[in-house]
Formats: structure tokens, C-alpha cells, sequence
């Protein structure tokens, strides 16, 4: 049987019910969200168990949601079952206040540099990470830059032309 994504959908409900929600399939990838506390205990049962086995991890990346009030930060995890070539993807939201989420390098090597790599531009804290410093960004950069907290550009300026970007 191939697997699929309501079979996928089907599993979760039945482990963890109403503590899986948001279940949505843009471009036919299953995407679901749960509580940060639970980032551990779905991706466990993500990896065991016999039917998914999703034992790969493509990704981890943060997204930042300055409107969303008490979930401003996003940790998306890309997830793939090499076996049935299915992929999924599961989010958990955190607060800007306290962007705090377990770390997933005891189940995923590759998590360790994804996760750095979070903290460096997010800001989001993995709690048990063996070494969560930053990676591509200076360690005395006291921001975090893909967060959209800044303006794009300085609409003061008056040394740009704006026919020159498309707005005259």
C-alpha cells in the first residue's frame, strides 16, 4: 500500500487527537502544526513508526509572524520517508518572548547545523542543542536578521530615484 497522506493524517489523529491541527495540503504536501512542547514526541513517532518512517530530515527553517500575536515564531521541519519518497512538512509556533523548542540533533545528526543556522537569523533558542551558537553571522551581532522587525528600506532618503525602482 502506498502511503499516503490521509493515511499519514490518520496515524497522527490516532497517536496524538486534537494536538495535531492545521493539517493542509499546498502542492499536494501534508502540513500540519502541533504545540512546541510536542516538536520531540510527533518527530519520534514521525521516525518509528513501522508505517511512516520518516527517517530523513530535509530541513529546519524559522519563520517570522510579527502579527501573530503569542506565535510570532515559526520552526518548520521538512520531513522525508526515503522508502515511499513521501515528504511532509510540521510546524511549531513559539512566542518572540520565549522562542524556546526542544532540540531534534538526539534523532537527527543533520539537525545540529539546520538548528544553528535557525538560532543565527531567528533567534529561536533549541533547548539542548550541544553547541547553539551562531554559524554564518558574527557572534557580536546583536539581532537577528531575517526576523521583520526593520524596515526595508529608509523612506527618508533622498538620494533615490524611484523611477529607477519601478515606482515613478
Amino acid at each position: 500500500m502506498a502511503l499516503s497522506n490521509e493515511h499519514i493524517k490518520q496515524r497522527l489523529v490516532e497517536k496524538f487527537g486534537d494536538q495535531v491541527s492545521g493539517f493542509e495540503e499546498p502542492y499536494g504536501m501534508l502540513t500540519f502544526e502541533a504545540p512546541r512542547e510536542m516538536n520531540l514526541k510527533v518527530l519520534n513517532f514521525l521516525y518509528d513508526d513501522a508505517e511512516l518512517k520518516f527517517r530523513f530530515l530535509t530541513d529546519i527553517t524559522g519563520v517570522h509572524y510579527p502579527d501573530k500575536t503569542g506565535q510570532e515564531l515559526a520552526v518548520v521541519y521538512h520531513l522525508h520517508n526515503l522508502e515511499d519518497n513521501v515528504r511532509i512538512r510540521f510546524k511549531v509556533f513559539a512566542n518572540v518572548n520565549q522562542p524556546d523548542v526542544y532540540t531534534a540533533t538526539g534523532l537527527f545528526s543533520a539537525a545540529n547545523w539546520m538548528e544553528r543556522e535557525t538560532f543565527d537569523f531567528f533567534g529561536i533558542n533549541f533547548v539542548g542543542h550541544p553547541n547553539l551558537k551562531r554559524i554564518l553571522n558574527v557572534e557580536e551581532m546583536d539581532y537577528f536578521p531575517l526576523r521583520k522587525e526593520f524596515p526595508l528600506e529608509d523612506q527618508t532618503r533622498i538620494d533615490k530615484d524611484d523611477e529607477m525602482f519601478g515606482r515613478g
